[in-house]
């Protein structure tokens, strides 16, 4: 199933929340046609290079349809979800959710090809947006987290490209189950074993899958 880029967003780094912190997490539209490269859209900042941005956290995307569970969910911040990139996405895409997903995809946007590698895992940013500290810990027992792109193809794209499935390297390994693993540290042996060798996925869910192996326990929170 194809989505449709609903609107693009980049971020500067800036002081967040209470805390002060240095963030790009707070998003503004863009119009028109972006360039994106290797590590991202053009214009837009990461502040701690330890934990975002870089070629496997390149570019964040999160489904649209979210909104309004999110708004269900929490009413109270309602206000702050009329716009998109309320949650520090790049790319907000309709009519696709993590569930149309698979570890690997690769979509095409406008003359760009992008990858699924990686969910998102949430951090205390997310709270200080919106003020609220249960928020990180709602996003991971709701499962909507997102996903993030790796670059495989410089290009450009603008809102109302559609956003095509055009490779499927690991049909039968879901999203939502790598977000499942991601955020609780769980897998079974023989989802380690996929992890391991897995086209696609993250190279630092790889490399703990491959070491897990090699010590013959358990994969542990990524």
């Amino acid at each position: 199933m194809d989505g449709q880029l609903f609107s693009i967003q980049i971020g500067r780094i800036a002081p967040l929340g209470r805390l002060r912190v240095p963030s790009a997490f707070v998003k503004r539209a863009v119009d028109g046609p972006v360039e994106v490269g290797l590590l991202g859209i053009e214009g837009d900042e990461q502040a701690d290079l330890s934990v975002h941005g870089g070629p496997e956290k390149a570019v964040y995307a999160y489904a649209a349809a979210h909104y309004l569970e999110w708004v269900r969910d929490c009413p109270q911040h309602a206000d702050q979800l009329m716009r998109w990139g309320a949650f520090g996405e790049n790319l907000s895409i309709g009519n696709m959710v993590e569930e149309d997903i698979r570890v690997g995809d690769v979509h095409a946007i406008g003359t760009a090809a992008l990858q699924v590698c990686q969910p998102r895992q949430p951090c205390f940013k997310f709270a200080e947006v919106f003020g609220d500290a249960r928020l990180p810990k709602a996003m991971v027992r709701n499962g909507r987290a997102g996903w993030y792109y790796r670059v495989l193809d410089p290009g450009r794209f603008e809102a109302g490209d559609a956003v095509r499935l055009v490779e499927r390297p690991n049909p039968d390994f879901a999203f939502t189950r790598l977000i499942e693993i991601v955020n609780r540290g769980s897998a079974s042996p023989g989802e380690i074993g996929q992890l391991a060798e897995m086209e696609g996925v993250a190279s630092r869910i790889r490399a703990k899958a491959r070491a897990a192996l090699s010590a013959g326990g358990p994969l542990g929170t990524l």
